[in-house]
């Protein structure tokens, strides 16, 4: 069940939450086979599993960095919901670190936090979220990062 903020004006006093972990999703074959369509981005690691059974360190595919990064929109719906706003826009990520692979076939997923927010002229705000992306059985977190938000109202 996400956490429910009643208006852009009520995140202030989310302030420092925890918004707790989402549910666990497959990264399979599949969807990074799509990701890499939709990219462009075929490099072998990620699109050729007999050439990574024999040639990568991992013995297997891995996801993109890029698509680990993609997966955070979709798993933070599932922590949290903000009413009140009519746009929502990505203004970039800090301190991405991209520490683990993402084996084909494993699941992820992730842990958010509201780590800062900003009330913007005209009724915007600006919400820095701290998120990480688990791999399952993997003490090492596949992605850390702030993501930057700014909501209008």
């Amino acid at each position: 069940m996400p956490i429910v903020i009643p208006s852009l004006a009520a995140l202030k006093d989310y302030e420092g939450t925890r918004l707790g972990v989402s549910e666990w999703i497959t990264v399979d074959q599949e969807r990074i086979d799509r990701f890499a369509r939709a990219t462009g981005d075929h490099q072998w690691i990620h699109c050729d599993v007999e050439r990574a059974r024999r040639e990568s360190p991992w013995k297997q595919t891995i996801a993109h960095g890029y698509l680990t990064i993609a997966l955070v929109p979709d798993l933070m719906d599932q922590l949290l919901r903000i009413d009140g706003w009519t746009a929502a826009i990505n203004t970039g990520i800090d301190k991405l670190r991209l520490s683990a692979p993402v084996p084909a076939g494993s699941r992820v997923r992730l842990h958010g936090e509201i780590r800062s927010v900003r009330p913007l002229p005209r009724g915007g705000v600006r919400v820095t979220f701290g998120v990480r992306i688990e791999v399952e059985g993997n003490t090492k977190h596949a992605c850390t990062a702030r993501v930057n938000t700014v909501y209008l109202p």
